[in-house]
């Protein structure tokens, strides 16, 4: 009863914090397109601001799932070339009481799959080839019961809509600083005043386009992946098959062409779960695999566990 009473309290979070940060983008661009605007004494800047960020926010709730199965390289998954993938997902679709989502894979050799979509009649489930290749029965249902319970749990548009508002805001950042600095000088005051407020807001530019990376990590909390753990657990009543894939894709090596921008929707960190590099442990958006597993079953996942059916 508390599980499934946290999950209806996240389910109704994940709401706001979606139409939260559409809000904070829309009043992002609007601020800096007010400060280009003041400084070139131009109301069009803003106006086109205005509308730029009206169009994004559009944008990122109704295609952002196409964006990013287009950044992972995805393509659609045939029953008939993947017909494991389609029946375990159609039971679990069935249990959880939710549409049959539709499937895409990514050809690459390291296990891995995340979700997506702006809702659960628009809900993609990706796999890569390596997972289907590598995951027994049990497995896979513990991997797809975690991505149904992304769907289920109203993450995968929050997750979604996080990578293309955050890569907007560092290309609008990276503009402004280009025309800042190739045309500043043609502002409305060239006086000391007008430099000062060029530097101001050239700095704030700078500051966000890192920033604007790490609007992912603000917005997707690793407890979200604890989350949809337990209630992948809860949805399959066996949740030796999900740990027992946790571990074998925290083992696997990196994904061939991993990106920071969608690494947070993947199930395993696709830079791997032992990255030495600085920058993806930095920016790495999910718990510890060990601890995954001793959340699941409570065992240690050092010591040798018993085969799964």
């Amino acid at each position: 009863m508390a599980v499934a009473k946290t999950l209806y309290q996240e389910r109704s979070a994940n709401r706001f914090r979606t139409w939260l940060m559409m809000l904070g983008f829309f009043v992002v661009v609007v601020l800096i397109g007010f400060a280009v605007s003041y400084y070139y004494d131009s109301t069009l800047i803003l106006y086109v601001a205005i509308i730029f960020a009206v169009g994004m926010n559009f944008y990122s709730y109704w295609y952002s799932d196409r964006q990013v199965l287009s950044m992972t390289n995805a393509r659609p998954a045939t029953r008939v070339e993947f017909f494991d993938l389609y029946t375990v997902t159609e039971n679990l679709a069935i249990t959880a009481g939710i549409p049959m989502p539709k499937l895409y894979v990514i050809d690459d050799p390291s296990p891995n799959a995340f979700s997506t979509g702006r809702d659960e009649k628009h809900a993609v489930v990706c796999a890569t080839t390596g997972l289907l290749a590598m995951m027994n029965r049990a497995e896979l249902e513990g991997v797809i019961s975690h991505e149904l319970s992304h769907i289920r749990n109203h993450d995968i548009l929050l997750m979604t809509v996080a990578v293309v508002l955050a890569g907007f805001v560092a290309i609008i950042a990276d503009l402004f600083l280009r025309v800042s600095f190739f045309g500043g000088m043609r502002g409305r005051d060239n006086r000391g005043g007008g430099n000062v407020i060029l530097l101001v807001i050239s700095l704030v530019g700078i500051i966000l386009a890192p920033l604007a990376a790490t609007l992912i990590e603000l917005a997707i909390s690793r407890r979200r992946e604890y989350l949809a753990d337990a209630s992948g657990a809860l949805l399959t009543r066996y949740p030796e098959g999900l740990a027992s894939a946790l571990q074998k894709i925290g083992n696997s090596q990196p994904m061939l062409r991993p990106t920071h921008a969608t690494a947070h929707l993947f199930i395993g960190d696709p830079f791997g779960s032992h990255s030495k590099d600085l920058i993806d442990r930095l920016f790495s958006t999910h718990p510890p695999i060990p601890l995954r597993i001793k959340a699941l079953i409570g065992a240690d996942p050092a010591q040798p566990q018993s085969p799964t059916p």
